[in-house]
């Protein structure tokens, strides 16, 4: 029912209002973000008419006040976790923030776990919204892949923003019309998609930025060896496989996504371009003594060790150290394997993959594998800036990325790979 769907909302806010401080150019100049506030309140008391939300609910979110060195963090996890819909609010200052990339990093995360356990394509619960227009350039690319239509608000919105919408007295209709409709938009895209409540973060301030940052390798691999129906040892379960290595997923029913794209989907929210393929063929690349061309991901099926082309290969990876390239070894805490066939594939992962115990010799998942989708996006983030960190010790620059570059990921369109 309607009430109910309200009732559950009510100690969760629609909204986190993300956005960039405005430093005082003078020590007695007034606080220039008190015009982001008086936004706030504006859709605040909007959308408390448009809902059943009852005196005393929290509608939205907003930083405000906060000092460095304090643990706000614990607060903005925490309304980032459980909000229902982020609005970024756009500006030149937006996408140099580490503090914003963080946020919106933290909020994406739920939607691309909700990607992962709903396959079917829905839209956005992020809802950007132009403080002062910014250039196609200055946006990274996380935010042209929104494709959102900034016109829907009105044409002099879509020029101005809301900050010249304030600041011009005779457009004071159009701020009006513009700010309405955003609160239309949020309650209607919070009733929608519905999102689940996300993971609060303890160590929010470790979180990675989604526009990356000036030290930022422009590509990331990701690769697999798994099995496919094709292949599969004699008493596998089948229900975790398809056509082709890329289409395993061994977090079935708990994902309806093969773990290649949901890692993809991962890595790019770090605003890396991912390359995704399949590791026994692109091995003569990956496994090269030259310099590594970009920090990597193996997503490892165990199953796969008692090949002995794989063996091989996992010998060839950890003959020499390339600890760029980290491994990820799920084990789904579901995935009902006979005790003795559980403890002949710990013992073979651990023998293979031994060498990388050492310090120093590239990112492994330990603790008899990755259990759960949950655990597994905090392992990947885990891998991934140690992958990069190794990276970047071997590599003196990275190159700028070609103009004309496509928008979609370089994986799309393959054969095996969704379209």
């Amino acid at each position: 029912m309607p009430g109910d769907a309200e009732g559950s909302r009510r100690n969760r806010p629609y909204f986190f209002l993300s956005y960039a401080h405005t430093p005082q150019y003078e020590a007695e100049a007034a606080d220039p973000n008190v015009w982001v506030k008086k936004l706030y309140d504006s859709l605040c008391s909007h959308i408390m008419e448009m809902t059943e939300l009852p005196k005393g609910a929290r509608v939205g979110f907003l930083d405000q006040g906060i000092e460095v060195g304090t643990r706000w963090t614990d607060e903005l996890s925490e309304n980032l976790a459980r909000c229902q819909v982020f609005v970024p609010l756009y500006s030149p200052r937006y996408f140099i923030s580490e503090q914003c990339g963080r946020e919106w990093w933290a909020f994406h995360q739920r939607e691309i776990h909700r990607r992962a356990r709903h396959v079917e394509a829905r839209e956005s619960a992020i809802i950007p919204a132009l403080w002062v227009p910014v250039e196609p350039a200055q946006l990274p690319k996380i935010a042209k892949d929104l494709q959102f239509h900034h016109s829907d608000f009105g044409e002099d919105y879509a020029t101005e923003g809301f900050y010249g919408l304030i600041k011009l007295s005779y457009l004071n209709e159009q701020y009006e019309r513009a700010v309405y409709r955003l609160a239309q938009r949020i309650v209607r895209v919070s009733r929608a998609i519905g999102l689940e409540e996300g993971p609060i973060h303890s160590d929010y301030e470790s979180l990675p930025s989604a526009f990356g940052d000036k030290a930022h390798p422009p590509r990331f691999d990701v690769t697999v060896i798994a099995h496919c129906l094709s292949d599969l040892p004699a008493g596998r379960i089948r229900d975790y496989y398809g056509d082709t290595p890329a289409d395993w997923n061994p977090f079935h029913p708990s994902s309806s996504r093969s773990l290649v794209e949901h890692a993809a989907d991962l890595v790019q929210s770090m605003n890396y371009r991912v390359t995704i393929s399949d590791f026994e063929t692109e091995a003569d690349r990956l496994l090269t003594t030259d310099p590594p061309t970009a920090p990597a991901l193996l997503l490892l099926d165990r199953w796969t060790l008692e090949s002995p082309r794989v063996q091989k290969l996992m010998a060839q990876l950890c003959k020499q150290p390339r600890p760029w390239i980290s491994v990820l070894v799920p084990q789904y805490r579901d995935d009902q394997i006979p005790p003795e066939r559980e403890v002949q594939l710990l013992e073979l992962t651990d023998r293979i993959l031994g060498a990388r115990k050492v310090v120093g010799s590239g990112y492994r998942s330990r603790n008899n594998g990755i259990r759960s989708l949950e655990a597994f996006s905090v392992e990947l983030h885990k891998s991934v800036s140690q992958a990069v960190m190794y990276y970047q010790a071997r590599a003196e620059t990275f190159p700028p990325a070609p103009e004309g570059q496509p928008k979609d990921p370089p994986w799309r369109g393959r054969p095996g790979y969704p379209g």
